[in-house]
């Protein structure tokens, strides 16, 4: 059966589409009795208004996408609820689309869906690049989030935090708590000026201004941000190192076994190479706790472990996690306001808009001194 339509309410109510119509709208002009008679026709029928109709009328239809790589990751995840929330208060539903960073999907995200009844998007890519977003043929209004693409390259506004000062800022605290020796977990060469680019050169910049030397070999790559990529890049660290042969070494991901292994003595822990691992999201610093435990390396005694994105999962692991969270609230409402400006028809340049953010302290950075 077909959707009902507004002239079927009509009918069924005994009036013109014009009454109906009217209630819709809350209009005063309708008398009780009438508005009644209609407002049960619509109930019986169904009825849902048309988007596109409204959208003809109206000019827009209170409908905006919020695009992102992987809504499984709980920083997308938590970010969409706060977008959700924070777009109701202005009369908003926001459709989530999930473009898995492939280059097909955010194309089509750039042109608009290729739909007419999304009002604006908000938009984080991570295979387009700016020319190709400048250049696009769309209209529909576009803020973007993350940190691939700028202002200046794609003429949209922009929305993030600054990765390199938290990332200076997390391995200082890393260099505070006395560790020396500081790997990164989540460098992707192949994408420049993306997040694990920006959150390197934080990391180098801070072992630089306490005049340490950068190791290249304690410089890991990740394929994908998530906690199997973590847990296989730092067993494939440890396997490098002498005298780690050991055969569930080489197991990583959902079905490696996690054995209660004894601590090794200091002298062995020396020979780690390590003492610390800046992890480019909490998903990688998960997999890596994990790792690391499965060959009998301790956090925070002898392995301290940072993650960023402040999840709730970080906060419920073993030891609980420390991490860089961006203020998402804020990331949120200062996205939805740029992008409404926009809509209502604001054409002034774009603006890039930076996002506090702040260190959360738990146990897997506490001090050797407090847990030897």
């Amino acid at each position: 059966m077909r959707p009902a339509r507004i002239q079927d309410v009509a009918q069924r109510a005994g009036v013109s589409w014009k009454t109906v119509s009217n209630v819709l709208h809350e209009r005063a002009n309708v008398r009780p009795e009438t508005r009644a008679r209609v407002l049960a026709a619509i109930e019986e029928l169904d009825y849902r208004p048309s988007v596109a109709g409204r959208q003809l009328r109206m000019g827009r239809a209170n409908l905006l996408a919020l695009a992102v790589p992987a809504i499984g990751n709980p920083y997308f995840s938590e970010l969409a609820h706060v977008m959700i929330e924070g777009a109701a208060q202005s009369g908003y539903t926001v459709l989530i689309d999930e473009t898995h960073g492939e280059a097909g999907r955010e194309g089509v995200v750039a042109e608009g869906f290729r739909v007419r009844v999304i009002d604006g998007i908000i938009f984080s890519p991570l295979e387009m690049t700016g020319p190709q977003l400048a250049a696009r043929r769309d209209r529909t209004p576009i803020v973007l989030i993350g940190e691939h693409v700028t202002s200046e390259e794609s003429g949209l506004d922009h929305v993030a935090i600054d990765n390199v000062a938290s990332a200076a800022e997390a391995t200082r605290h890393l260099l505070e708590t006395g560790r020396e020796r500081i790997g990164f977990l989540g460098h992707q060469a192949w994408r420049p000026r993306g997040t694990g680019d920006l959150r390197l050169q934080g990391y180098e910049q801070a072992l630089a201004a306490a005049g340490l030397p950068l190791d290249r070999a304690l410089v890991l790559p990740a394929a994908a941000y998530s906690r199997e990529e973590g847990d296989a890049r730092v067993a494939e660290f440890l396997a490098r190192l002498p005298g780690r042969d050991t055969p569930d070494q080489h197991v990583s991901g959902q079905d490696a076994p996690v054995l209660d292994i004894p601590p090794r003595d200091a002298p062995a822990r020396h020979a780690l190479g390590l003492d610390a691992l800046v992890c480019a999201n909490d998903l990688l610093a998960i997999g890596a706790m994990r790792a690391l435990r499965r060959a009998g390396i301790r956090v925070p005694e002898d392995v301290a472990v940072l993650g960023w994105d402040d999840t709730p999962e970080g906060a419920f692991s073993h030891p609980a996690l420390t991490t860089v969270a961006p203020d998402k609230k804020e990331l949120a409402r200062l996205a939805l306001e740029a992008l409404l400006r926009r809509i209502d028809g604001d054409t002034s340049p774009p603006v890039t808009y930076v996002v506090p953010h702040r260190l959360v302290v738990r146990e897997s950075t506490w001090p050797r001194h407090g847990t030897e």
